[in-house]
């Protein structure tokens, strides 16, 4: 870039029930910032375009290496995280903007309880209490170690979620980060103990039947996680596990 400045087009709310409004600032480029380190200099710096001292603005941020997922935002209207887009390679001026599918607790940080209540829902755990030793657990077939290790890539940082059209205030679809998720513990050794309870939550409203096919999802996910193929490989399991259900077995498999 040969701009000495950025300008930041930043959606700000002040509150959960207050109104949003955009506010403009005009940062110091240096090579190879990230987008966090623009909103950084929002914090050093509190003044917008206009020269006037504003509150910084709010955000969540804390690997600072696209680990922890928490600095999800729309950047340029797509969803992905501050942490890893480069200011280099944007278009100007740099849209920010909190994600819509949760709702806003000020500026960028909003609360993702949703995506954290579907995990809950389909029991997105091994339940092993520790009390006691168990020993080795059994092994994995290495194929299917494979893409397992892919899936638990997942970061929970709500991306495909926001860019899923099925995932909003109209619709009570868990979304697909939560699905991926069950594909993964049911494939575990331990977690497939729990395989059938979660396909039935799957099978319940809100579920798998939500899924409209879009593949928004794969497309932004920040991991490459191949979302799609495991929404493919859970509408087989429901089905079969629907079939159990009618026709009753003793087999969890």
């Amino acid at each position: 870039m040969a701009e000495d400045k950025i300008t930041l087009i930043i959606t700000r709310q002040d509150s959960p029930d207050s109104p949003s409004y955009q506010e403009t600032y005009k940062i110091n480029y240096r090579k190879n910032m990230n987008i966090i380190s623009a909103l950084m200099e929002t914090q050093s710096n509190p003044y917008n375009a206009d020269g006037e001292r504003r509150p910084p603005v709010n955000w969540e941020s804390n690997c600072l290496e696209e680990v922890c997922g928490a600095c999800s935002m729309v950047i340029n209207g797509e969803p992905r995280q501050a942490c890893s887009t480069l200011v280099d390679k944007l278009e100007q001026p740099i849209t920010i903007e909190p994600m819509s599918t949760f709702p806003v607790v000020r500026d960028l940080v909003v609360d993702r309880s949703r995506m954290f209540d579907s995990l809950k829902k389909v029991k997105a755990w091994i339940p092993i209490d520790g009390t006691y030793d168990l020993g080795p657990g059994p092994r994995m077939p290495e194929k299917k170690r494979q893409w397992a290790y892919e899936l638990s890539k997942c970061m929970t940082c709500g991306v495909c979620l926001e860019a899923c059209p099925n995932v909003n205030s109209k619709s009570d679809f868990i979304g697909p980060a939560p699905l991926s998720q069950v594909r993964l513990f049911n494939a575990h050794p331990t977690g497939e103990m729990h395989k059938a309870e979660r396909l039935e939550a799957l099978m319940e409203d809100g579920g798998i039947t939500g899924c409209g096919n879009s593949q928004n999802c794969v497309q932004v996910c920040p991991k490459g996680i191949p979302l799609t193929t495991s929404i493919a490989a859970l509408n087989r399991d429901t089905n079969i596990q629907s079939f159990k259900n009618f026709f009753g077995s003793d087999s969890n498999y």
